[in-house]
């Protein structure tokens, strides 16, 4: 799973913005510890997070990203992505976040 952080108006990148993911995998449900984790942004705003292969739920293979407002104090409004896969064989998923200040 890859992705970037930008700030709204301008686009600049936004570092250490901790990014929540959660889906369904060939290792268990969303829960499972497995499934789920969160990861920091890097200088330029890009995140990487390795996982096992996400697979259908619902119809769809799907992930779940959340920017966590609570853990930077707030600077930006809390955003949650669903990004869908266009496969279920593909191997990746890229979810890209602009966050507003709040």
């Amino acid at each position: 799973m890859t992705g970037s952080v930008r700030r709204a108006g301008d686009g600049a990148p936004v570092r250490d913005a901790r990014i929540q993911v959660w889906a369904h995998t060939t290792e268990g449900y969303e829960s499972d510890p497995e499934s789920h984790g969160a990861t920091l942004t890097d200088a330029d705003g890009t995140f990487r997070m390795e996982m096992p292969q996400i697979v259908p739920a619902f119809g769809q293979p799907h992930g779940h990203l959340a920017y966590d407002s609570d853990f930077d104090g707030a600077a930006f409004g809390t955003v949650f992505l669903r990004p869908v896969m266009a496969s279920a064989r593909d191997a990746s998923l890229e979810a890209h976040f602009v966050l507003a200040p709040v």
